[in-house]
């Protein structure tokens, strides 16, 4: 995993400023926070996977859960503790580096919920061993939140083939996944999950983010129309778990309880 962990080591300084401050980062955060917040109630004690500079976790150690937040990479911990740090309270969160293949050695859990945001699972090769090794880390009943990229993004075929970048329009459809920073994407179907994660778990629901609200990389024109962008997400709240926008989203998030 010494590959996965470069990459967002490179990442991890313009993370924030890149996605996390922008309009639309907010946007589909706060999609994810109103999940987070219908499934993990207070005194919950939640393991997050693929952690990032830490944003969800001190989100939800505010709510008054327990946080477990784990990434593969360094440079991603060390910007979530130093946040930790500088935190105005006391927060019962705890970092660690842990990759998802590592998962099953784990010696941590059972826990009352499993986050993972923003395309983790998109750097995991194989679905079904992460799914094995999901199982036994939580309670029965318990509430695993993947917010995970899919493949069939029209508003990317719409900006890159503008762009006359079709190689770039099309790479999710790609047979074996991308490549991006020296590592492969996947880009799973919410099909192609769902069979993943059986029979350990049942999909409890799916909804769509960025079906309608345009993808990251369109901030600079976007944030000339922030009329526009909260429309496109009220619309998208209202409608989504109606097919196709779960099908046709930047991520969909799949809801699955542990059986």
């Amino acid at each position: 995993m010494a590959a996965v962990a470069s990459a967002f080591d490179s990442a991890a300084t313009g993370y924030d400023i890149g996605f996390t401050r922008t309009a639309i980062g907010a946007a589909m955060r706060s999609a994810v926070w109103a999940r987070c917040a219908a499934r993990f109630p207070a005194g919950s004690h939640i393991l997050e996977m693929n952690c990032g500079t830490g944003e969800d976790a001190l989100w939800l150690a505010g709510r008054g859960i327990a946080v477990l937040a784990t990434d593969v990479s360094p440079a991603m911990l060390q910007i979530a503790a130093n946040k930790l740090a500088a935190a105005p309270a006391p927060a019962a969160v705890r970092f660690e580096r842990l990759a998802w293949e590592d998962l099953e050695s784990f010696a941590a859990g059972p826990f009352d919920g499993v986050l993972s945001n923003f395309g983790g699972l998109n750097c995991v090769a194989d679905l079904k061993a992460a799914a094995r090794a999901l199982g036994p880390k939580m309670r029965a009943g318990a509430t695993a939140i993947l917010c995970i990229m899919g493949p069939v993004v029209p508003w990317e075929w719409v900006w890159f083939l503008g762009h006359g970048d079709p190689r770039r329009a099309f790479r999710r459809l790609r047979r074996g996944g991308a490549r991006w920073s020296g590592i492969t994407i996947h880009y799973p179907s919410i099909a192609t999950t769902r069979r993943a994660f059986r029979p350990q778990f049942r999909v409890s629901r799916v909804s769509a983010l960025g079906a309608l609200l345009p993808p990251p990389y369109i901030e600079k024109w976007i944030g000339r129309h922030p009329r526009t962008l909260a429309a496109l997400d009220r619309l998208e709240r209202r409608f989504e778990t109606r097919w196709p926008l779960p099908q046709l989203a930047d991520h969909y998030v799949i809801e699955l309880e542990r059986v």
